[in-house]
């Protein structure tokens, strides 16, 4: 009997366990309303607001983007300018191609290989590998990026930075779309 009821125990964690870890998948979000078209989302001028956190939840930076988009048919680009809160700046030009069945694969320079991703309802997930240099090095991180459309003209952002399975951090922004 003691044998038993340890068995069911050990399965019930077990199973609390594995539910636990569950992810997300992008067709959770298929009804979310307002529904986000990509295309039409990120076509203009839009600002964005961002945090760089590491694994402790501390901010590590502040920046700010000035993202100019545009569309041509299935074809886009992000052109992104950062500006950093220790005064560097960045750019970045994303060339996104939209597929079938809300698909998405884009490049840019320090992408490595192409970004994949899934629009369903009102988010999009992608996920990339970003060539990020750091103190004089370069390293190859990983990027799980979600976007979830709030209104009209703002969107929301978490990516989850890491190398080798282990996460390094996370980037929060969100996106402001101009009139």
């Amino acid at each position: 009997m003691k044998r038993r009821l340890l068995l069911s125990a050990a399965t019930a964690a077990s199973a609390l366990a594995l539910g636990g870890c569950s992810t997300q998948t992008i067709d959770q979000y298929r009804q979310e309303k307002p529904v986000l078209d990509l295309q039409q989302y990120f076509n203009g001028v839009l600002d964005a607001y961002g945090v760089f956190t590491d694994r402790s939840g501390a901010v590590v930076k502040r920046f700010t983007v000035v993202m100019r988009c545009s569309w041509q048919g299935d074809e886009g680009v992000l052109d992104e300018d950062f500006s950093y809160s220790d005064g560097t700046t960045q750019k970045r030009i994303w060339r996104l191609k939209k597929l079938a069945d809300g698909r998405y694969t884009g490049t840019a320079d320090d992408v490595v290989g192409s970004a994949q991703g899934q629009a369903r309802g009102n988010a999009f997930y992608w996920t990339y590998t970003l060539s990020l240099p750091v103190d004089g090095s370069v390293y190859d991180v990983t990027f799980d990026d979600w976007m979830y459309l709030m209104t009209d003209t703002v969107m929301l952002n978490k990516a989850t930075m890491s190398k080798f399975g282990v996460r390094l951090g996370e980037v929060t922004l969100s996106f402001t779309k101009r009139p």
